[in-house]
């Protein structure tokens, strides 16, 4: 990008801020963002914060456009069956508010909105994990208008996305990063049944993890700073610079927010000593220790630092000495009254965070104690600390001084909704007739009064207007104001201001009426839209489809007892399915391509699937949005989803199909209940449900550098994973496979059509591999596996 093109970037970027409750929405407008995106207390991928009801919503939506500031809403999780008819109501109140976008992840949610609520602009969510250019150029076919790209691409990597595409592109520049890729992490599903594709992640990766006498925090990443890489990433062609938080405080927003302003303002010969500032205030904001993640281009040494805890704030000292509430300490830095500490025991239970209502320096009380001091804070817990325990500082004292109370203050000065009014006026033999229209209804209103003859001054439309023209309700604004057959009378004041009131009110009674009947029939028609529940019919057997890991196993694959093979998709695999003698199996043959394709391997991945297609090869699964770009150019092929394109509705079963999909497997996270919903639904889309699989957690692209590939760590809560390294992804495995083998019968009764055995960590021939095939054709369950989600519901 030539340096002019750099600069009109710039001139056009947006500093977009989070914003988890009240104080820290009027934080980050204050302090200089010029977008905030806030989630609802439903379908919010951050259900811990506050965030907001609907109403709130609609206020927040208000004041933002009155400053000339946008507001986006997330909806960025995954809906189940049952939740589709609350969404729709969602759906319609956000676009009657008029949010400036949708920031979402699930396809049902998609369809929903671009079939009845098309106005709402709508951004992929970084859950969407968009980390190619024909993934964006799949959301540009589906009519998405932003792109938030996944946070694991280099600086060099975005701007070959750019090169591709006019769409908008966004990025996060500074806050907590995830060691998953996002939209690919079960590990908090698989602990508790609490799924970080629906809000209610754990954060287990910040946990402490053992291997071989070697403990670390293998999985917990540093915060993203990327101050410094600001011009670049507008060079590469980033508009949307986003800052991650919606479970941060107020005062962290205004910070944070404070410093990227700063840089994104200085003029470019000034940049330098801007990122310095802005460094200056961030050293303030109480986060991890700073990286700038991918965004360089290599995986740089600081992402992780496993001797680290994961958790935030600035180490104070140890406690010394403890009484019944009393914790006695040295501090490393001055304290004062209203700062927040968290107590972190030795062990990797989680800790405690409280705000010091009470100080005391030696014996003295005081508000303020200084660095190296011997200092007694009590706490709010009785009994629940040791010597030895760590002591943080995670928030200073408020620096933020606008209470909540305030914030909703300014949020009922404003109107979410106004109608324009035009209104006419004639003049009767003593009677005023009033008539206007507003959200497409009319009314028309007679009023008696007393007209008295001009002798000087008679009644003029100037008079009127100066009267009618404040209609005394924020939700009314005139817009016109004709009058008619104007005699030469006056009329008392008083009289014109008492028919104001009455006439304005009634607008207002009406227009709220309109609005709310509108919105009704808006909600009614989409909801008669959704698929109704009915009767499932059970099947009495289903197909079979093997998951294969590579062409050595083709051999040993018993035509029929296999209805599919499953095949992953690598250089390696198609390179070698030419010497395997395949040609009985050509026809039952899947290729399953990785969910993760980086932009450079993407052309040898095209450049693959098209020599298939020309062998005769028709069927793929695909497991990422980016796939669909691919076969929308060849309508020829038989394309399925994998697990990961996730369908936990009945809409998003529908919205795979319309994509050009002929089946969806099953996500190994659902569970058997919204499994069997969607099954009553009975989209017309074939299904397919995993029944033995190896259970992956979530996959990075950061090594692990001091742990090996298959070794085991394990947690002070007692779980063991398993890690593998292939083609620069690490996979995190549980020790215990995903089965419901033992199952089945039960899965041809919710209408179950075709299972999925994975044996990709087991040879076909294997000892393993051949109890794994007999407990499916008998329907036997295998022992020292797990149903996951299926029994305990998924959260």
């Amino acid at each position: 990008m030539k340096h002019g093109n750099a600069a009109a970037a710039r001139d056009n970027s947006e500093l977009l801020a989070p914003a988890g409750s009240l104080e820290a929405f009027f934080a980050a407008l204050e302090s200089g963002a010029d977008a905030v995106y806030c989630g609802l207390k439903e379908f919010s991928a951050r259900a811990k914060a506050k965030n907001f009801t609907l109403d709130e919503m609609e206020s927040l939506t208000a004041y933002a456009h009155k400053e000339k500031r946008k507001l986006y809403v997330t909806i960025n999780t995954l809906i189940k069956e049952k939740e589709l008819t609350r969404l729709v109501e969602i759906l319609a109140t956000l676009a009657r508010c008029r949010v400036d976008g949708l920031i979402i992840q699930d396809l049902g949610l998609w369809r929903l909105a671009r079939k009845y609520f098309p106005d709402l602009p709508l951004h992929a969510s970084t859950q969407m994990a968009i980390h190619n250019a024909a993934g964006v150029k799949m959301l540009e076919q589906m009519g998405f208008c932003r792109a938030v790209l996944a946070r694991e691409l280099s600086v060099s990597e975005i701007a070959a996305i750019r090169a591709q595409t006019e769409m908008e592109l966004e990025h996060f520049i500074h806050g907590a990063l995830c060691y998953s890729i996002s939209g690919q992490c079960f590990f908090s599903s698989y602990l508790a049944g609490k799924s970080g594709n629906r809000g209610r992640c754990l954060q287990p990766c910040r946990r402490r993890y053992h291997h071989k006498g070697k403990s670390g925090f293998f999985f917990s990443p540093n915060d993203l700073w990327a101050v410094e890489m600001m011009p670049s990433l507008a060079e590469a062609g980033v508009m949307s610079f986003k800052i991650e938080g919606r479970m941060k405080s107020a005062e962290y927003v205004a910070t944070v927010v404070a410093a990227y302003r700063t840089v994104l303002d200085a003029p470019f010969k000034e940049k330098k000593l801007a990122v310095r500032e802005a460094k200056e205030i961030l050293a303030k904001s109480y986060g991890r220790r700073p990286t700038t993640g991918f965004l360089t281009g290599n995986i740089p040494p600081d992402i992780i630092e496993a001797s680290r805890k994961g958790g935030i704030g600035h180490f104070l000292g140890r406690i010394e000495k403890t009484t019944t509430r009393d914790v006695l300490f040295k501090t490393s830095e001055v304290i004062h009254v209203g700062d927040r500490l968290r107590i972190q025991p030795e062990t990797d239970l989680a800790g405690k965070a409280f705000t010091v209502k009470e100080l005391f320096s030696g014996t003295k009380k005081t508000k303020r104690a200084s660095k190296a001091s011997f200092v007694r804070v009590p706490t709010p817990f009785k009994g629940s600390f040791k010597p030895g325990d760590m002591i943080y500082k995670v928030a200073a004292g408020k620096t933020f001084t606008l209470s909540e109370q305030s914030c909703r203050r300014r949020l009922a000065a404003i109107s979410p909704f106004v109608s324009g009014v035009a209104v006419t006026l004639s003049c009767l033999d003593n009677l005023l007739l009033l008539q206007a229209e507003v959200e497409g209804q009319r009314i028309e209103q007679q009023y008696e009064v007393d007209m008295i003859k001009a002798k000087h001054s008679p009644l003029s439309r100037e008079t009127l207007l100066h009267v009618f023209e404040k209609t005394g309700h924020a939700t009314l604004k005139l817009k016109g104001f004709t009058v008619t057959n104007l005699l030469p009378v006056v009329i008392r004041p008083s009289r014109l201001k008492e028919i104001r009131r009455d006439f304005y009110g009634r607008l207002s009674i009406l227009a709220k009426k309109c609005r709310e009947e509108m919105l009704e029939e808006q909600i009614k028609n989409a909801q008669n839209m959704l698929l109704p529940q009915s009767v499932t019919l059970p099947v009495s057997s289903a197909t079979v489809i093997v998951k294969v890991k590579s062409c050595k196993d083709i051999p040993y694959v018993e035509p029929e007892k296999t209805d599919g093979l499953l095949f992953p998709l690598s250089l390696k695999n198609v390179e070698n399915i030419k010497v395997s003698k395949c040609d009985h199996l050509q026809e039952k043959i899947i290729w399953d391509i990785p969910a993760v394709i980086y932009e450079k391997e993407w052309p040898s991945f095209q450049s693959v699937i098209r020599k298939l297609l020309s062998q005769g090869f028709h069927a793929y699964r695909l497991n990422n949005l980016s796939h669909f770009h691919f076969f929308s150019e060849h309508k020829g092929s038989r394309i399925s989803c994998g697990p990961l394109v996730y369908v936990l509705n009945s809409s998003a079963a529908l919205a795979v199909k319309e994509l050009g999909a002929e089946r969806f497997t099953f996500s190994v996270e659902d569970d058997g209940k919204n499994m069997a919903d969607i099954l009553r639904a009975a989209a017309p889309i074939d299904t397919a449900t995993t029944i033995f699989s190896p259970l992956s957690l979530f996959t990075s692209r950061i090594p692990i550098r001091t742990v090996k590939p298959s070794t085991a760590l394990h947690s002070d809560r007692g779980e063991t994973l398993r890690l593998d390294h292939s083609k620069g992804l690490t996979t995190v495995y549980s020790d215990k496979n995903f089965s419901l083998t033992g199952r089945l019968h039960e899965l041809l009764e919710m209408g179950c059509k075709n299972f999925i055995v994975d044996l990709t960590r087991y040879e076909t021939t294997s000892m393993k591999g051949k109890e794994i095939l007999a407990a499916v054709e008998k329907d036997k369950e295998l022992p020292n596996t797990l149903s996951f989600n299926f029994d305990r519901g998924l959260r």
